[in-house]
């Protein structure tokens, strides 16, 4: 990858992302190439982007798989790095990233790294965030991103490996972050169960979001994480029953209920 004998590409889409996009462009500065796929930022986004020489791109939005796929489409080269906006790179994670490229062929197609998720600012450990292993390093001629409505991920044709230092993760700075992501979050989700031909009774509506609250504060020790996990584990709760509330929804307004 950068200053090696394989050159990297680092993908990401924005909107809106002032707050973010320069610490996570400040971590992958080193990179050949930042591609930047912009869905109509009304903010300082595009300006900070400018100032590292990214290469942005604007681009309606039509949905999170679609819109990185097409990231990836616009890079230079086939080696890929795709973080998101709130993402950064610790410095044992870029050494480790800049390590691969001393190899003329990588072992594996691609690479998974793991998560340090915050919520409010603190590293949250337990209840299912940590490590998070999501595959972000690849080949793009290898694997490219399923294009569902939410939890977007890219699927490998080749072997993946696992990388030993995590990526650094500011997520939902308040509760009131959390419930303004929540709406856009669940109505994609909802729509996505609906078209997988899922459907929401009332054993659904009751038992979902028991069962997210169980796993997340005790099958997945939240509960280690103190106030942070209590209050996380309910907030997937309330994200839960809202998702399964929306599917209700929209087979109710089908009259499939």
């Amino acid at each position: 990858m950068a200053s090696g004998n394989i050159p990297l590409s680092v993908a990401i889409i924005t909107l809106n992302e002032e707050e973010n996009i320069r610490a996570c462009l400040e971590s992958v500065a080193w990179a050949d190439e930042i591609v930047v796929v912009d869905s109509g930022s009304l903010d300082n986004t595009r300006e900070i982007c400018r100032e590292f020489n990214c290469r942005i791109i604007q681009k309606e939005w039509p949905g999170f798989g679609r819109q990185k796929n097409f990231a990836v489409s616009q890079c230079t080269h086939d080696w890929v790095l795709n973080i998101d906006a709130d993402e950064r790179l610790t410095p044992e994670l870029q050494s480790e990233i800049r390590k691969l490229s001393e190899k003329c062929a990588p072992v594996y197609h691609g690479y998974y790294i793991a998560r340090q998720n915050f919520f409010l600012g603190r590293w949250i450990k337990y209840g299912g965030w940590y490590p998070d292993y999501n595959l972000r390093l690849f080949n793009r001629r290898e694997g490219k991103f399923n294009e569902r409505q939410v939890h977007e991920a890219v699927q490998l044709n080749g072997n993946g490996g696992y990388l030993t230092n995590p990526l650094q993760h500011y997520t939902y700075k308040s509760v009131s972050d959390y419930y303004q992501r929540m709406e856009r979050y669940s109505n994609l989700a909802a729509q996505q169960m609906y078209q997988e031909g899922r459907m929401a009774g009332i054993s659904g509506l009751l038992l979902h979001p028991l069962a997210a609250f169980f796993r997340m504060y005790f099958f997945k020790m939240g509960f280690r994480d103190g106030y942070y996990g209590l209050v996380l584990a309910g907030l997937y709760t309330a994200y839960t029953f809202a998702k399964y509330a929306k599917l209700w929804e929209l087979q109710d307004s089908k009259g499939k209920t």
